[in-house]
């Protein structure tokens, strides 16, 4: 009995030592299927380990003291540098940190569905931030060029045709073979955007005073930026662009979470956003004209705040063109919603400029007297004079109208004006930097740009002949200088590089940090975590131009292998510059473990 019994014992030991080596062994090919091995030499996947795997965090003291240089005294945390980065989980190769609704639903946040909460900005605490690069998905190509990716993109890299099937009926998009196709249609064009933009043209061609000609709808440059809210896969602002006309188009990362991917990767200015409590990072009185087609906005929520909202981003006799059923429809649901929308903008003193078939275009006042004249008590109300319409950067959104101040109304008169020397400056600079990208571009290989300080918008407007689009950010703790940029006919919007950009990763050809890093480090914030930023933001095969003081170029070189970027050209700036330098980097294109482990 005691033989059988040791006998028994032995064969369990022997189980549990085979169970525990296929536990240990999962564990590795679980390791290595998020992290990479380490074989296959120089082309294999990245390294990692404990230095590379301690939490850089996003945050940081706004009120640190600037007593010394991180820059020039550490060499990472601990005064390590990695040899090279995590890559985080497949899952994760369309991660937006602050936009994130599976941390939403870890952190359990007490957020008002109805009012849009959940699709607002949450960024993650210190403790749950990811310090990983983002890997692109399985079948990863550089992207189609522009004008080109206007129609077509490549599935593999954005691997969703859930709106191909879903909005089927509405022509969005239709798959063939390896590509997304656009035809151009939408909910209200369904045989293309660019018959439904001449359709608005021709209305406003009924209204004489608006003099809008040849059923174009720049109107002879009177017309240059619109907000396109609710834009789906922004075929709106992309025809738009043939007339000179630049659109913001703007959509929530919701159950069409892609339809902003989808614009970003053909090539079309697009942000992640949603009216929701929190006003939008614009100034006040930045587009010429709000577009809104079947969006699915209740606009008489809460007072008609949306509305308001609207109003208050709208310019002096800007537009707001509206194509739902409410505007045309005669069942009693949609006459009541339009009956009660009809006095609300009445009441904002907005007046229907045209409307025909299932479009209706306001226009908004140009001046004050009409808010003037409302009898006493009218809602919604003016706006306390203490109200600073230009404060956007977690500021929630006000049910009131705000006026116009004799400084506005004067602007419209003589527009601000930019030295011609500085126009002459970042002449010289967009020159310089090209000549420094000659040997890696060719004139279609740049397409989406973001210059991430963009102060005057001068490296923006430098850029006007060349087949662009820039993003222009500014901080938001700065000087508001975003009215400017707007006035200028150009796109942008408030962020503080201390977090994550509202855009999916994998979106910009170009990025231009000019003193963003030192920015940062006088924040107390991580340029570990910027570096992990600009890569996620960052194109495979895009440029980073980094002008900024040789202690900050001298640390991104020692992360150059850890992120796997390559050097392309360093030069010195001008002379009033003082010390500052000129650092050019090219992401490479790599492909994580799902994807054979490959470099290319």
């Amino acid at each position: 009995m005691r033989g059988r019994s040791d006998e028994a014992r032995k064969n369990k030991l022997v189980i549990a030592l085979v169970v525990g080596a296929i536990f240990l062994g999962f564990l590795y090919v679980y390791r290595d299927s998020i992290f990479g091995s380490e074989s296959g030499g120089a082309a294999g996947a990245l390294e990692y380990g404990s230095k590379s795997l301690r939490k850089l965090g996003w945050g940081g003291d706004d009120a640190a003291e600037d007593t010394s240089s991180k820059f020039s005294h550490e060499e990472g945390e601990n005064g390590v540098v990695p040899k090279s980065f995590p890559v985080c989980d497949d899952r994760h190769s369309e991660l937006i940190p602050c936009l994130d609704r599976h941390l939403i639903y870890q952190l359990r946040l007490k957020l008002d569905l109805s009012l849009m909460e959940h699709y607002e900005r949450h960024c993650p605490p210190q403790e749950r931030r990811y310090n990983c690069l983002i890997p692109p998905p399985p079948g990863y190509k550089v992207p189609i060029k522009w004008p080109t990716s206007r129609d077509e993109v490549w599935k593999a890299n954005i691997p969703h045709t859930h709106l191909a099937s879903e909005k089927s009926d509405q022509n969005w998009m239709v798959v063939k073979g390896e590509k997304i196709v656009f035809p151009g249609g939408g909910t209200h064009f369904h045989y293309g955007a660019q018959k439904y933009i001449a359709a608005m043209a021709n209305v406003k061609l009924l209204i004489l005073m608006l003099n809008f000609s040849n059923d174009v709808i720049n109107n002879e440059g009177r017309l240059r930026s619109v907000l396109d809210v609710g834009c789906g896969v922004a075929s709106f602002g992309g025809y738009l662009l043939s007339s000179d006309v630049i659109a913001m188009s703007l959509a929530p990362n919701d159950v069409h979470q892609n339809q902003i991917q989808f614009a970003l990767e053909r090539g079309i200015p697009a942000y992640l956003g949603v009216l929701g409590t929190k006003r939008l990072p614009y100034p006040s009185r930045s587009f010429e004209l709000a577009h809104c087609s079947r969006c699915r906005i209740d606009w008489l929520q809460r007072d008609g705040i949306l509305l308001l909202e609207l109003d208050r981003v709208l310019r002096p006799g800007g537009y707001f063109a509206y194509s739902s059923p409410e505007a045309y429809a005669q069942d009693e649901e949609n006459l009541k919603i339009w009956r009660e929308m009809s006095a609300l903008v009445e009441r904002m003193c907005w007046k229907i400029a045209a409307k025909r078939d299932q479009t209706v275009i306001w226009v908004k006042p140009l001046n004050n007297d009409c808010y003037m004249q409302r009898p006493p008590g009218t809602q919604p109300p003016l706006c306390q004079s203490d109200d600073d319409p230009d404060a956007v950067w977690g500021v929630s959104m006000e049910t009131c109208i705000t006026p116009y101040s004799d400084q506005n109304l004067d602007s419209l008169k003589s527009p601000s004006m930019i030295p011609v020397q500085v126009k002459e400056l970042w002449r010289q600079r967009v020159e310089s930097y090209w000549n420094l990208l000659s040997p890696k571009v060719q004139s279609d290989t740049i397409r989406n740009v973001m210059d991430m300080k963009a102060h005057l918008g001068s490296f923006a407007a430098a850029l006007k002949d060349k087949d662009v689009w820039v993003m222009n950010v500014v901080p938001e703790d700065g000087p508001n200088t975003l009215k400017l940029i707007y006035d200028r006919g150009l796109i942008g919007a408030v962020h503080s590089w201390c977090e994550a950009f509202s855009t999916y990763p994998r979106t910009y050809d170009l990025l231009h940090a000019w003193t963003v890093f030192s920015d940062i480090e006088r924040k107390g914030c991580s340029p570990e975590d910027l570096l992990l930023e600009i890569d996620r933001i960052l194109r495979p095969t895009g440029f980073l131009i980094i002008r900024d003081k040789q202690s900050v170029v001298d640390l991104v070189k020692k992360y150059l292998p850890a992120l796997h970027w390559e050097s392309v050209a360093t030069a010195d700036s001008s002379s009033e510059d003082g010390d500052e330098v000129v650092f050019v980097v090219q992401k490479k294109l790599w492909l994580s473990s799902r994807s054979s482990h490959e470099e290319e």
